[in-house]
């Protein structure tokens, strides 16, 4: 197996004529919590969906733990999307049916105490829930796996920050230290504290890919304040309106 649990070569992503990701060029190792930032249309999902193979790249390659993605890769990755994919009628404890059988690296008693730990009841329907208690089951069915990527898109956006505080804290005591994790967001300051690496993207490329303690010893400021001065002249995206 490679020394790199992601290897991206010249990858490419469009959208018609739109392009979503040029020319991206990354290696992560394992073993690491990497924040993959940007403003929103910056292609961040995109580079997930891809490495999930949820969608196919252009051009270019992609592999994750030295194989070229497909089953074994989706066997080694546990995603959390932006948004819920569940049926409202099931329950929690069904949900974690589903995934042990589904993946061996499943664990269902720490997906019961991780419940116990957020305040979820796993036997309530899940259309008796509220927002962010469904997103709760969420990240439990993916942080009680031992995955070696966790792919975490937006895990903390729309929640108050006393909330993202708790689920950082989840995600830190609860995945598995000789995987990577790749959490993706535009609220650096939250997550600032808990990164080994940043990646930023603009615009569909990669600007910047170092260890959070060079960029601060190369910059001399905080990745959040790096972020908001590379991003402060972003261009608008499609849909939005600019304000007076």
């Amino acid at each position: 197996m490679s020394d790199y649990l992601i290897q991206c070569r010249g990858l490419y992503k469009t959208y018609g004529l739109r392009p979503a990701l040029s020319d991206v060029n990354l290696e992560v190792g394992p073993g690491r919590i990497v924040g993959l930032l940007g403003p929103n249309g910056s292609g961040k999902t995109t580079l997930i969906k891809l490495l999930c193979g949820l969608i196919q790249p252009t051009t270019g390659t992609l592999a994750v733990d030295g194989s070229a993605i497909g089953t074994y890769t989706k066997s080694v990755i546990s995603y959390l999307p932006d948004r819920m994919y569940f049926a409202d009628w099931m329950r929690a404890v069904d949900l974690f049916d589903l995934f042990r059988d589904f993946y061996g690296d499943f664990d269902y008693e720490k997906a019961i105490a991780m419940c116990a730990s957020l305040g979820i009841e796993p036997r309530d329907r899940l259309k008796t829930l509220s927002k962010g208690t469904k997103e709760k089951v969420q990240l439990v069915l993916v942080m009680a796996r031992a995955a070696k990527l966790y792919l975490l898109d937006e895990p903390i956006a729309g929640v108050d920050p006393a909330a993202r505080d708790f689920i950082l804290r989840t995600i830190l005591t609860n995945y598995n230290e000789e995987g990577t994790v790749l959490l993706s967001t535009h609220l650096i300051s939250d997550i600032e504290k808990v990164l080994d690496e940043a990646i930023f993207l603009k615009q569909g490329r990669v600007m910047l890919h170092e260890t959070v303690d060079t960029l601060r010893e190369k910059e001399g400021k905080s990745v959040d304040a790096l972020f908001r001065e590379l991003f402060r002249t972003e261009p608008m995206f499609d849909g939005e309106k600019e304000g007076f």
